[in-house]
């Protein structure tokens, strides 16, 4: 077995061969770096020193007001916290643009010995159809009589790049850090099961997150962002968005295009996504309440992990200059060096998906994720769900690797056995869990 690295802008792609399947995965910390340093600033991983910390209250108001029902809940607490992620951590988005359009170039193109219905999308920003577009592939189920509910996954690779065995996908292009877009490779770097969902009645689609802005510190020049800079403006600020709200932003573009395909049921679309575009997914379920359910991946820090917890990656390494500081609204790394002066915490964030369904997925040596913080932020959250009669964790304790006894709940949790990312198994967690709930 060959692993060949593949470098595009800030992302590692580690492409590992083994017989006729070809995986891929973003390249994180291992398990127990060698050395507990990372930027030059110290990683925690030991359970005694996280340090103390205190919860914003999730139903409690910013005037001190307790509340107890699911109305003042959606009217008032609810946007109260997506405010404080928008001005603190992620970023303000824009509005639906109004020049928006969508050329559906692939209307349905049989596929898999005519099992599959593929269907192709450029989604174009702006008026201007020459830049700011990003391409959607969508597989869907072709005896299907009626809309079927879809997964969306935002992808590290581009659509060409997704499957090994459909050679009739538009050719995508990739980012290099220069700055250039240059021809995706052809060998397949992620391993699209589309028939795993699609011969259960889902329909399956794919966004390749650089068609919307490149991955680097200098992507909102090319990127979405950039076309929203005002006269004079250098640089977003410090409450605009970063580039996963840019991204999250895009995957609220392919919403608008669902909700005019007659073929999907846009009202059962579930997200996915892995690392930073686990943030992602998180935070567009959050923001954009079209979307029915959320399936992310190893959100970790400044996803589904505690940043009060000081254990693996922090608010100090993720705003770094030297690393990941463009990814979020400048205001975040204000609080690099106090972390409880946060306004926001992951509890927060994994709140605002209630009523909707939410499956927190990690690792259980994904140490630089905080597994175990994510676990805490769900059951941290779980109070709202209540109001809606629904449920998470409970006061269970954190589970083992591979234990799915708290997987399949409106709010569920599901760590597998291994570090960052996917293994093969959690697309059988993902596919029960749609059929549960979707």
């Amino acid at each position: 077995m060959k692993s060949k690295p593949l470098i595009f802008g800030s992302i590692t792609l580690l492409v590992t061969l083994s017989g006729a399947y070809i995986k891929t995965f973003a390249q994180a910390a291992p398990a127990k770096p060698p050395t507990a340093v990372v930027a030059g600033i110290p990683v925690n991983y030991d359970e005694s020193k996280v340090g103390t910390y205190t919860l914003p209250d999730v139903l409690t108001l910013q005037n001190g007001k307790k509340i107890s029902d699911k109305q003042t809940w959606l009217k008032e607490r609810r946007p109260e916290i997506v405010k404080l992620f928008e001005s603190y951590q992620f970023g303000k988005v824009p509005a639906k643009p109004a020049d928006m359009s969508f050329n559906v170039f692939d209307k349905g193109t049989p596929v898999f010995e005519g099992r599959v219905i593929r269907k192709q999308i450029t989604v174009y920003f702006t008026k201007d159809t020459s830049d700011h577009k990003m391409d959607i592939l969508v597989y869907l189920p072709a005896k299907a009589t009626k809309p079927v509910p879809l997964l969306l996954m935002i992808s590290f690779s581009p659509n060409s790049s997704m499957s090994t065995k459909d050679t009739g996908v538009k050719r995508g292009y990739m980012w290099d850090r220069s700055g250039k877009k240059v021809p995706a490779p052809t060998m397949g770097l992620g391993k699209l099961d589309v028939e795993k969902f699609t011969s259960e009645g889902f329909g399956i689609a794919t966004i390749y997150y650089g068609d919307i802005e490149p991955d680097f510190k200098t992507g909102y020049k090319y990127g979405i962002r950039g076309y929203y800079m005002k006269p004079g403006q250098a640089y977003p600020a410090d409450d605009e968005w970063g580039a996963i709200s840019a991204w999250s932003w895009g995957l609220s573009r392919a919403m608008d295009y669902f909700e005019t395909d007659k073929q999907v049921d846009a009202k059962r679309i579930a997200l996915n996504g892995v690392s930073r575009l686990g943030k992602t997914v998180l935070w567009t379920g959050a923001r954009d309440t079209r979307f029915k359910m959320v399936l992310e991946s190893c959100a970790g820090e400044g996803g589904g992990a505690i940043s009060r917890r000081n254990y693996g990656e922090n608010i100090k390494h993720m705003t770094d200059t030297s690393r990941y500081f463009y990814q979020f609204a400048a205001n975040w790394h204000k609080y690099s060096d106090d972390f409880n002066a946060s306004p926001v915490d992951a509890h927060m964030l994994v709140s605002l998906m209630a009523p909707r369904y939410l499956l927190m997925q990690t690792g259980d040596t994904d140490y630089w994720s905080d597994p175990k913080g994510e676990f805490l932020a769900a059951q941290s959250a779980e109070p709202v769900y209540q109001l809606f009669g629904m449920n998470g964790p409970g006061k269970s304790q954190w589970p083992a690797a591979a234990d799915t006894s708290l997987t399949y709940r409106p709010l569920g949790y599901y760590m597998h056995s291994g570090g960052h990312g996917t293994v093969p198994s959690d697309y059988d967690i993902y596919l029960n869990y749609m059929k549960q709930f979707l």
